[in-house]
């Protein structure tokens, strides 16, 4: 493999229905990787497809009156609207029903074959087809339920031929043990082994009672058993078995980094590197496992009506606000939540308010003094070095949870940098400085552009297209040489801009209007005693504006966040909020927010806790910052 490319690939998604919410999850994680890669100057090969054969398949098709070619044929229009709607750059889109594929997975079988490492015997047990898997069942129950997803299973018995799994089991186990980074996260690693060290036995891979797969070779009665199919797609597609194809697929193979869902982690990091192992070929540098995307706290299905249609997803909030979204509130490491009030609120803070506003702010003031050419300036202030130092910290702590596959982390250090551009631009005040002292408001306006520049680079991955279009606003054409990681971290802030106005970034997400109550006449309420307090009582509370400077989980506790607030003159307080239910301590660093500072200091699990940061309670029970509507002075008091 060339030491200079990086191939990544996603699950082959089955043919039975059109893309949800966790597959376009998968492919996201995959397509800012590749893209990711290619800031950092790697070429790249990006594969995703389908999965078209085997029983479930088979029965689907025969239910709504198609061969299983029509039936499959019949999803791939929705996966290839659905990927370009969502920017999603692959290099190849493989079909298990290509006959290329097919004529690639017999070679593998026909050379295993040869080599003792696949025989003929016979499947007496339970079987889960919407699952495609063998269940061995404990002791002799009668009908057992799926392993894998709890469904009923049927009695299978037919004549098979097995790989010898087993024998692979030592190996396998020596692998994980010399590669401990193979599975990520490392709590699936352990899984992985555990199940290995229980004992593996060997794994059916064909089947007779079917006829939609891939023909056995030299044995037309059998066809190979589905997930083996679909498991061979990473080095078919790439050229394995094609003489003509061999440079193709020693340039690309093994695999940098596959990406899969929780649970088809045993498929991937047990039975393929085992046929990997007995075909001779190298194992993959890495599988990155996700967790499951729930709806509202719920599992997403069918029966509950709560399935998420990404293109439907895309219409109503736009696709570059979505990728954004699930990247910057879903850890890949964990099971995540989605929800339409947390989306518009990240839509409305993140996007609208923190980066759109500072670019239209920073563009339109240019604009009102007629400063389109915007020349770096020969000797920076204190306060711009500072800023430029501060780019470069976030280029590389980007760079570092990037590399880990951190995307929520990166994104949260560099909206981290996002806040501190805002209160530069804001603290500077560039819009009396235009009358008073032109130099300097040059000089802001170069250190937003500069600051912006490295801001849209790096969110390049997560949002293409609007941060191509940010650097158009900036006069920069993007090119993957000039915003490379690389530039970024040599940059000197010596770029002249070419500032042009443009439509609105990111558009807030307005609040809907409270639907009309009915016509009829409504009862009489009770009546209610007013509780009025005085004009003295309102004038006690002293509410100030602070910035979010430090956020940390209180490990005794499952709902404290506790914060370190700058609230400028003031000086800076440690603050609790019980707000983990809803929010992340790297959600919270870097925002500004309302607080009661002269609230009695009390003890809070033995530390203290020097005032109270305001919540907007929503219909749903999400509790939301209160924030003035643009970046203020930190201590700037509420009146």
């Amino acid at each position: 493999m060339a030491q200079n490319t990086f191939y990544v690939t996603t699950p082959i998604y089955y043919g039975t229905a059109k893309p949800h919410l966790g597959s376009l999850y998968s492919t996201l994680i995959a397509d800012v990787e590749s893209r990711w890669q290619q800031l950092n100057g790697k070429e790249t090969y990006f594969l995703t497809g389908t999965d078209e054969h085997g029983q479930k398949i088979m029965q689907a098709a025969e239910k709504v009156g198609k061969t299983p070619q029509e039936f499959v044929d019949s999803f791939i229009a929705a996966y290839q609207e659905a990927w370009n709607t969502y920017h999603i750059d692959y290099s190849q889109f493989i079909r298990t029903t290509d006959p290329r594929h097919i004529q690639r997975v017999q070679a593998l079988i026909s050379k295993l074959l040869a080599q003792g490492d696949i025989y003929k015997g016979s499947y007496d047990g339970w079987y889960c087809t919407p699952c495609e898997t063998y269940v061995t069942p404990g002791g002799q129950k009668e009908n057992p339920d799926c392993t894998d997803c709890g469904r009923p299973t049927e009695k299978v018995s037919e004549e098979t031929y097995f790989f010898k799994l087993s024998k692979y089991q030592d190996k396998l186990l020596e692998w994980y043990k010399a590669h401990p980074d193979f599975v990520a996260p490392k709590e699936r690693l352990n899984e992985v082994k555990s199940f290995v060290e229980s004992g593996l036995k060997d794994l059916s891979m064909s089947r007779t009672t079917i006829s939609w797969g891939v023909p056995f070779p030299n044995d037309p009665e059998h066809v190979v058993y589905v997930w083996v199919d679909a498991l061979c797609n990473y080095i078919t597609a790439i050229g394995y078995g094609d003489d003509a194809e061999k440079k193709q697929f020693e340039k690309w193979w093994p695999a940098n980094l596959q990406v899969l869902g929780k649970d088809i982690v045993r498929f991937h990091a047990v039975y393929w590197p085992a046929l990997l192992m007995a075909a001779e070929l190298e194992l993959p540098k890495q599988l990155l496992v996700h967790g499951w995307i729930q709806v509202d706290s719920q599992k997403m299905s069918k029966s509950l009506g709560n399935v998420v249609d990404p293109i439907e997803l895309a219409d109503a909030y736009g696709a570059e606000a979505v990728r954004y979204y699930l990247l910057r509130k879903i850890p890949v490491n964990t099971d995540g939540n989605f929800s339409t009030g947390d989306l518009e609120q990240c839509i409305t803070s993140d996007l609208a308010n923190d980066l759109g506003n500072l670019l239209h702010r920073m563009v339109s003031l240019a604009d009102r003094y007629g400063r389109h050419e915007i020349a770096p300036v020969e000797v920076w202030s204190s306060k711009a070095v500072h800023l430029r130092d501060e780019s470069w910290n976030a280029i590389e702590e980007y760079k570092m949870h990037m590399q880990a596959h951190e995307f929520h982390l990166a994104l949260a250090r560099l909206w981290k940098f996002i806040n501190k551009v805002n209160a530069y631009f804001h603290e500077q005040e560039p819009w009396k400085l235009a009358k008073s002292d032109p130099h300097a408001f040059l000089e802001v306006l170069s250190a937003t552009c500069h600051s912006l520049r490295i801001i849209a680079a790096l969110l390049w991955p997560i949002m293409p297209t609007k941060m191509e279009e940010l650097l158009r606003s900036l006069g920069h054409t993007f090119d993957i040489k000039k915003e490379s990681i690389e530039s970024l971290e040599l940059g000197t802030w010596r770029q002249t801009f070419l500032l042009k106005k443009m439509d609105t970034l990111f558009q807030k997400i307005e609040e809907k209007p409270v639907e009309e109550t009915t016509k009829s006449a409504p009862e009489k309420a009770p009546e209610k005693k007013e509780d009025y307090i005085k004009i003295d009582d309102v004038i006690k509370v002293d509410l100030r504006v602070g910035t979010i400077t430090s956020a940390e989980s209180v490990p005794e506790s499952e709902k404290l966040i506790k914060m370190q607030v700058d609230f400028g003159d003031l000086g800076t307080k440690q603050i609790f909020a019980g707000v983990r239910k809803w929010y992340q301590p790297e959600d919270l660093l870097g925002k500004q927010g309302t607080f009661v500072v002269n609230l009695k200091p009390r003890k809070m699990l033995g530390q203290i806790s020097e005032g109270m940061m305001l919540f907007a309670e929503d219909a749903a029970g999400k509790l939301h910052p209160v924030n003035p509507e643009g970046l203020v002075p930190n201590g700037v008091r509420l009146r």
